[in-house]
């Protein structure tokens, strides 16, 4: 059995769309238009638990992109071509989602185009991003308030379209509230730019021939007739979003103004071309206090009482996602918050912000609150901590964000699933609906999730679905429909804060008389009903259904024909729900570098388990079984075949799509602990080059990188003749041309003997090891430098050794154990396996005698506790120690005064993701020197192992290097930067032409010149 060229079997293409692409190029359209299954692929998901198949997935690069585009669409041949407005792909119910033609508009429309600090205000295009743009206006002192979870990915664009909010609306509220002005592109090509006007220009509008007129003119004509009926329907909560907002067309000195109606409109009505926005002044100081429960429902009841006391907002957890938390890497940095108490963990929290620019008047009001709570005794609290100041505060609220993607990561195959997850009711009847919500999903025996917005009514409710299970998809009407009663009797809506997309069928009943207004005001806006159709309304003419929760395909029925075997056995990567934290703006936050760089939705690891996905899916419908094929050997006669099989002879095969999506990968698995889900792109990435390369011929560069830590000896011998080699302009041509391969790094040209004979360093054999006395084991420590280090960087071991001996350690050196990664990152699974088993089987043997073993390069030493793991039998792997690890139990604190010289540590992507404790054990071990030690917040340096070295890869390791490292180590002049990473302080070397040391050089010279004095 073999995996087969697989071709592209979704509809997709159609001559009609196919013919409107065509058009759209002639017409002169520059942006980008995708019509590769893998394009549309990782555009027909969201956050949502549906999959619509886009025809075509087009990116426009500016506003005129736009206006060619709806001048085509608005020719009558193009009337059944239908579009769907895209941003960060964030969305829960599938606004985005479309089987026509999705438009982009983040790739390239994400410019801030004007800041104006005297008037507070900024222009922007829709496909900025909310941090982004805080980013760049903090440095005036102001913000942008609507505050999401997923304020790192979400776009401006899709923050209007659903009127987002968030927490703190009650004090700031929501995006509507902030929108000063609109440039929207109609079907036509007319450009609405919604602005204020009086009566006299709306009249004098109204009487034009134009679009822009007559639409003015009929959504002022309902307003004026339906004036009461407005006032009657509309719900009066904080969280009213209702789609096309009538209630407030006019301000208050009765201006009318279609922003609001087109804030929550949801791509229905045109597409953003830009935004003008109102900024608020940064409240300097803020408190947060973290109040602790024995219950879920004892917090919301408190909750119901603490709004009365005016804090910015209140938001609630519960134990569930507690739980989740505390098993992430962000519990590290707020588990002091939390503490535990004799009855254990928390079962329900409020976090009780306060914020304002009087410091003295802040302390008071929270104060007072303080009193209420010690006077207060008609809840049970089990206690409550202070955050204070925005750092502080940001780390507690950086938990609560990732609320969303870890509650995505309970264990099982029944996970939360995003359908009525937004429901909003008044604030003092939330613990009663909750109560009545929790007894209808115990009803149907689901367990759930729950965090929110108690002060705004609004908590976020995740049943725990196996949509691949038809029995629980089968729920999703019945639940839905019950959610939307329980809503309405209580006064609120099923859709609070996320929008309608797909439960727009519910829409009718919430609007009851005035629905047929939002029919009429969806005609004269696109008469044709081609934006977003299925969502909020259809034009009355028009007569299509809107969409209906069960009659949108699932994901999980596509899931669902991936064999059993295979779904279990990918694990993280089949359970990616669509989150998009791998979406992050911040160039300094380590998360997938390749999508950062490349802003292509394929290269993230949410495009790359998609694509997986469905690779997978594809084989299974192909008669492959996946999970088999990866257990049988490959025979001889397949590989010789391979061998000469190149990827041109199936140029269709999704595979190769597959291929190039993840050889963009860095390998850098930052995706592992960052994502929520902790999607593992490097585990599956090596399971799919094994079978890929299985029919496909290898390039001779995975040969040569595979293969480098068993020819390094070799080469290390030859050291003088490899480094003028690699220095030849010939060399390095055919290295490039034969190999893909550039910039090949200089072996050292010193050995460790010179070291290890002044500090007595013996050979660590385990005869030599078992025969210390338990007395001496605890004074010894055994060094096992990777390969790379040991012939590349030898300075670096020999600075360990002399470190560790100054230290009061004796030292042996173990051989250099080739560990395998290279093998992995290519997919040489079987070798890496055996290799594997070689090593743990000498580790075992010196681990025994309890003497710590240490490695050096982050990237190589984590390899044993990472990947080794995961193979059958080797669980138990004996811990390789970073030398910050050891060194913390090993150097003791000196006392001397500080040396005044400022140091900054910039750790290893996957050094810092894995061991989110590792920047501050080289703090602490600087300080017992008295040195201090600044921790540099970067994103990746862009090498990653090989990754830089590969040219097919160059240029995009210049960007990431770029958007990250670069301008923070040129903002650093003057100043001793040291970096962990070989691969980091290479790509110095090659881009700034600078050194940098690790920073155990800068404690062995420190060490050195205490012991001078």
């Amino acid at each position: 059995m073999n995996m087969i060229a697989v071709l592209d079997k979704t509809p997709g293409n159609s001559g009609t769309h196919a013919a409107f692409l065509e058009a759209l190029h002639d017409a002169g359209f520059a942006g980008e238009i995708g019509t590769g299954h893998d394009t549309r692929l990782v555009h027909a998901t969201d956050n949502s638990i549906y999959q619509r198949h886009p025809e075509a997935v087009i990116c426009p690069r500016h506003r005129q992109d736009l206006e060619v585009l709806t001048r085509l669409a608005g020719q009558d041949a193009w009337r059944g071509v239908v579009f769907a407005p895209r941003g960060g792909g964030t969305g829960t119910n599938g606004q985005s989602l479309t089987d026509g033609i999705v438009v982009d508009l983040s790739r390239h429309m994400n410019r801030i185009l004007e800041i104006n600090v005297e008037e507070r205000w900024v222009r922007v295009e829709p496909g900025v991003v909310k941090d982004q743009l805080n980013a760049a206006v903090a440095a005036h002192g102001l913000f942008f308030a609507p505050e999401l979870s997923t304020s790192n990915r979400a776009t401006i664009g899709g923050m209007i379209s659903t009127d987002a909010s968030g927490q703190g609306s009650c004090t700031y509220g929501k995006t509507r509230d902030h929108v000063l002005g609109l440039s929207t592109v109609l079907m036509g090509g007319e450009v609405l730019d919604s602005v204020k006007r009086d009566d006299a220009e709306l009249n004098a509008l109204r009487r034009g021939k134009s679009h822009v007129a007559r639409i003015h003119d009929c959504v002022a004509a309902i307003h004026e007739r339906e004036k009461e009926t407005i006032e009657r329907i509309f719900p009066k909560l904080n969280r009213c979003l209702t789609g096309y907002d009538l209630r407030h067309l006019r301000d208050a000195e009765g201006r009318f103004d279609l922003t609001s109606l087109i804030c929550g409109s949801e791509g229905t009505l045109g597409f953003l071309a830009e935004a003008k926005l109102n900024l608020l002044a940064i409240p300097p100081h803020s408190i947060l206090v973290n109040i602790r429960y024995g219950s879920f429902m004892e917090a919301l009841r408190d909750a119901r009482a603490l709004i009365g006391l005016k804090p910015l907002s209140i938001e609630t957890i519960d134990s569930k996602v507690l739980g989740l938390a505390m098993q992430d890497f962000v519990w590290n940095s707020v588990e002091s918050y939390f503490p535990e108490d004799a009855a254990g963990p928390a079962q329900g929290l409020n976090l009780v912000e306060f914020a304002g620019h009087d410091a003295a008047a802040l302390r008071e009001t929270v104060d007072a609150f303080l009193e209420h709570l010690r006077q207060d005794r008609t809840v049970q609290r089990r206690g409550h901590t202070l955050a204070e100041g925005r750092t502080s505060v940001s780390q507690v609220y950086a938990m609560r964000k990732r609320a969303v993607g870890l509650l995505g990561n309970v264990q099982g195959e029944a996970r939360p699933q995003p359908f009525v997850e937004d429901t909003a009711v008044p604030p003092e009847k939330l613990a009663d609906f909750i109560a009545e919500f929790r007894t209808l999903l115990d009803s149907h025996g689901l367990d759930y999730g729950m965090f929110g917005h108690v002060d705004a009514g609004v908590l976020h409710v995740r049943p725990l679905l196996d949509m691949r299970n038809p029995r629980d998809a089968a729920l999703i009407r019945p639940l839905s429909d019950e959610v939307h009663r329980l809503t309405r009797r209580y006064g609120g809506l099923l859709w609070g804060e996320h929008g309608k997309g797909v439960r727009s069928e519910y829409v009718p009943d919430v609007f009851g008389p005035l629905y047929p207004c939002l029919e009429e005001i969806k005609g004269v806006f696109d008469p044709h009903n081609q934006l977003n159709p299925g969502k909020i309304a259809a034009p009355a003419r028009c007569r299509e259904p809107l969409l209906r929760v069960d009659g949108v395909p699932l994901r999980g029925a596509q899931d669902r024909q991936i064999q059993d075997p295979v779904w279990e056995g990918f694990g993280a990567a089949m359970h990616c729900n669509g989150n998009g934290a791998c979406f992050n703006y911040d160039q300094d936050d380590p998360m997938c570098p390749s999508w950062k760089a490349t802003r292509d939705r394929r290269f993230s690891p949410k495009g790359r388990a998609s694509l997986m996905r469905e690779w997978l899916r594809l084989q299974a419908g192909a008669g492959i079984d996946v999970a088999t094929l990866e257990n049988a050997p490959s025979s001889l006669v397949a590989r010789i075949r391979a061998v000469f099989h190149r990827r041109s002879r199936a140029p269709l095969d999704f595979s190769h799509q597959l291929y190039d999506a993840l050889a963009s990968c860095l390998a850098c698995k930052s995706c592992t602990s960052q994502c929520p889900v902790k999607v593992d792109v490097p585990d599956f990435r090596s399971r799919f080059l094994r079978l890929y390369h299985q029919r496909y011929a290898r390039p001779l560069r995975d040969y040569l990188v595979g293969m480098i830590e068993y020819a390094l000896p070799l080469m290390a011998r030859l050291a003088p003749l490899y480094n003028l080699g690699t220095a030849l302009p010939p060399v390095r041509g055919l290295l490039q041309r034969g190999f893909g391969l550039v910039d090949m790094p200089r072996l050292s040209r010193g050995t460790l003997q010179g070291v290890c004979d002044e500090w007595e360093v013996q050979p660590a054999t385990p005869e030599r090891i078992l025969a210390l006395t338990q007395a001496e084991r605890a004074r010894s420590v055994i060094l096992m430098p990777d390969l790379f280090t040991r012939h590349f960087e030898t300075g670096l071991a020999a600075a360990f050794v002399e470190l560790a001996a100054r230290c009061g350690y004796r030292v042996f050196l173990a051989e250099s154990l080739a560990c395998g990664k290279p093998l992995h990152v290519h997919g040489f699974l079987g070798l890496f396996a055996r290799q594997a088993r070689r090593n743990i089987s000498v580790l075992r043997v010196l681990a025994s005698a309890g003497v710590p073993i240490v490695g050096l390069d982050p990237a190589m030493t984590l390899v044993y506790r990472q990947e080794y793991r995961k193979l059958p039998g080797l669980s138990a792997t004996p811990d390789i120690l970073l030398p910050q690890e050891f060194l913390l139990r090993a150097l003791k604190p000196h006392e001397s005064k500080e040396t005044g010289q400022a140091h900054v540590f910039i750790g290893h992507c996957t050094e810092k993701t894995a061991l989110a404790g590792s920047g501050s054990d080289w703090q602490a071990l600087f300080a017992r020197l008295g040195l201090t030690l600044t921790l540099e917040k970067t994103g990746c340096c862009g090498m990653s192992g090989t990754f830089g070295h590969e040219a097919r890869n160059v240029e995009t390791s210049r960007v990431i290097f770029e958007q990250s490292w670069g301008p923070h180590l040129d903002g650093l002049s003057g100043t001793r930067v040291l970096a962990s990473g070989y691969s980091c302080r290479s790509q110095v070397k090659r881009f700034r032409g600078q050194s940098l040391d690790h920073p155990l050089v800068a404690l062995l010279e420190r060490l050195r010149a205490l012991s001078a004095v």
